[in-house]
């Protein structure tokens, strides 16, 4: 481990699940100053988290294939980004897997949980939705999402933070490829609700520096231009061939948050359309 940083704060993170978005915030929290043991399934991925001064654990909750360092539990908090696979076996299994680390939260006795959810939780109702409302997944990954969310909300033992990012946009997700050369798609006036992931990182951190525990947080860019404006936009931004929306408005939402302010946070993304109009967006 690289011994030129120097641990300015006093508190131990452990990030489980260090992809996409769990690599990035360990590493923002290592810039913070925190202790970050980071977790892998991959043994191959462990060095790479070392030359980050990330503190690399092999942890694999899988059923029937368990086996990891309980020493990656004792921390101060825990983020758990592992999303449920999109096979339904796979998130069958994502409650039990849940269930594997509370049980390791409560041996160690970790005071703050924060759970990577989704706004997969919320079905398409025609309305504009907040944290007040209740969720109505139609998605089995929306259901395995929310089933999690009040497992995790009924524990006494450590206190929970749900956050629930929208679409994920930034580093190898160019929205462009997504509709890419597709005709005849459905709702294209159907607003989007997406997070850039410098968002989805300055959140997080806001969270811990607010000490804004307890709270469930809908996570999406304020701006919500329709599906045929954004999708065009993008495509032509990463040259590939425009897609083509059918000019209609079937089911929809809008994800908001009321309980968000006490984050003191302001987006960086707020207008799509300008943030394609930089020369390199991620």
């Amino acid at each position: 481990m690289n011994s030129t940083i120097t641990q300015k704060n006093n508190k131990t993170i452990s990030v489980l699940g260090c992809g996409w978005y769990g690599l990035e915030l360990a590493k923002a929290l290592i810039n913070q100053g925190y202790l970050v043991k980071g977790s892998s399934t991959t043994p191959e991925k462990l060095e790479m988290l070392s030359t980050y001064n990330i503190e690399p654990f092999l942890v694999n909750i899988q059923k029937d294939e368990e086996k990891f360092n309980p020493s990656f539990f004792k921390s101060d908090l825990l983020f758990v980004c592992i999303p449920p696979k999109r096979n339904a076996a796979e998130q069958a299994d994502f409650y039990y897997k849940i269930e594997r680390i509370i049980n390791a939260v409560k041996e160690n006795r970790v005071k703050q949980l924060v759970f990577i959810s989704s706004t997969a939780v919320y079905g398409d109702t025609n309305a504009e939705l907040t944290e007040l409302n209740t969720p109505q997944p139609e998605t089995d990954s929306g259901k395995a999402m929310l089933k999690v969310e009040s497992l995790l909300k009924n524990q006494n033992d450590f206190t929970s933070t749900i956050i629930r990012f929208g679409g994920l946009v930034g580093p190898k997700r160019h929205p462009g490829r997504f509709f890419a050369g597709k005709e005849n798609i459905p709702n294209g006036k159907a607003p989007i609700n997406l997070i850039h992931l410098d968002d989805c990182i300055g959140i997080s951190l806001a969270i811990l520096k607010n000490e804004a525990f307890g709270y469930t947080f809908n996570a999406c860019s304020p701006d919500h231009p329709s599906k045929q404006d954004f999708y065009t936009v993008a495509t032509i931004n990463a040259q590939l061939t425009p897609p083509l929306f059918i000019d209609e408005l079937l089911n929809w939402k809008i994800v908001s948050s009321v309980h968000f302010p006490v984050l003191n946070y302001n987006y960086l993304v707020t207008n799509w359309i300008k943030w394609f109009e930089k020369d390199n967006p991620n």
